[in-house]
């Protein structure tokens, strides 16, 4: 068994995949905190820099309900180049002007590449695994996806505070070098399945709806971490910190979540990790009132949560809606995880003007906890519904 789980990191698409989404996600996560950033020190007022991240994400989500229909009628691999040079071609202009109107029109551009990239990938990522081993094949596209968050988050915003926009602009190119990678993934998943009726899809997109509002809430918390701890502490030391240790815990846990539900199912695991998220960001309320290890702890533990949230939702979404609903499911998913971190970019901003950052954390964490009971409702199968490797929903875990 240990030998069969190692083999997967070695199937064809599986690199192909880790190896694009690495290349993407780098390029999103060095500018999603550093832009803010950016457009604070070209005059704009810190409760409104969210909205560069607010405008590359509405276009996020708006791009992500067209890619069914796009790919069913131009194929996977033309939309996925398309994806890649959209997120990548921009970038390297940011350096011509640090205003909010010049950031946000480029990041709109982004942002539909970045549309095509998230729903593609997750779809792909449940295809390119034998049966039986989605949540781990999840876990590794989770992991490929943490990594640039683990170091191109707080790597942005240190640039950036030092005056190095040049070097954000430059690497957030990165996407176009997974061009190459786009024929080889095609080909080990095959001829995709036409798309089913619409009745299908939005029963599909019902299924995944409880736990894709579990991740918006998270992902709603985790838009106000990243884009307002570094405006609250300029310096950069703590919130580089804070941003790398928030990274690195997620990271670890958006692999082996996916890896544990494979054995134990969701059930327990989905409702766990949105306490932990909200135990965490909490704490890092708290830090920001009382001490900057505080900070540092509040940012593990939610990181840890976020990270799990992340893959477990997904997994939940995919069981969910079934095999035939796996694309509008994963539209559904990513147009939630995006809404949030835009939702959370924005509002919280506002927010925070008025009761300060570390309340606003307190008041997010409390939604948090709040939203147990869709996370209990979110993480069990559909009625009659059977597993996507065909025998029988993912075990309680109990």
């Amino acid at each position: 068994m240990g030998e069969a789980r190692t083999s997967l990191w070695r199937l064809p698409g599986m690199q192909a995949l880790v190896g694009v989404t690495l290349l993407g996600f780098a390029s999103y996560s060095l500018t999603l905190a550093s832009l803010p950033v950016y457009a604070v020190s070209g005059g704009a007022a810190a409760s409104t820099a969210g909205l560069v991240t607010a405008v590359f994400l509405v276009v996020t989500i708006a791009v992500q309900s067209l890619i069914p229909g796009l790919t069913a009628r131009f194929g996977v691999g033309p939309v996925f180049v398309v994806g890649l040079v959209a997120m990548g071609l921009p970038a390297p202009l940011y350096v011509l002007d640090d205003g909010v109107l010049w950031i946000s029109i480029l990041s709109a551009v982004r942002g539909a590449g970045f549309a095509i990239l998230t729903v593609l990938g997750a779809t792909l990522s449940a295809q390119v695994a034998p049966p039986g081993r989605r949540g781990e094949s999840i876990g590794l596209y989770g992991l490929a996806i943490a990594i640039p968050n683990l170091v191109a988050v707080p790597a942005g915003v240190a640039l950036v505070l030092d005056d190095s926009i040049g070097w954000v602009a430059w690497l957030s190119a990165l996407p176009l070098l997974g061009l190459p990678l786009v024929p080889r993934l095609v080909r080990s998943v095959g001829p995709q399945a036409a798309p089913g009726h619409a009745g299908a899809s939005r029963a599909a997109v019902l299924a995944a709806l409880a736990p894709s509002a579990v991740l918006f809430a998270v992902t709603l918390a985790g838009g106000g971490v990243v884009t307002f701890l570094p405006i609250e502490r300029p310096d950069g030391v703590l919130a580089t910190a804070a941003l790398l240790v928030f990274g690195a815990t997620g990271a670890v846990t958006r692999w082996g979540a996916g890896r544990l539900a494979d054995g134990v199912g969701t059930r327990v695991l989905l409702p766990l990790a949105l306490l932990v998220s909200s135990a965490g960001l909490l704490v890092t309320g708290i830090g920001l009132a009382v001490g900057d290890w505080w900070v540092l702890a509040g940012a593990a533990v939610f990181g840890a949560g976020f990270g799990a949230v992340q893959n477990l939702s997904l997994l939940c979404a995919f069981t969910r809606a079934g095999e035939s609903g796996t694309t509008a499911a994963s539209a559904m998913w990513n147009a939630s995880f995006d809404a949030g971190t835009a939702t959370g970019a924005l509002a919280l901003g506002v927010v925070a003007a008025g009761i300060g950052l570390d309340w606003t954390y307190v008041v997010v964490a409390a939604g948090l906890a709040a939203m147990l009971p869709v996370a209990v409702a979110g993480s069990r199968p559909v009625r009659g519904r059977v597993s996507p490797e065909g025998a029988r929903p993912p075990r309680a875990g109990t």
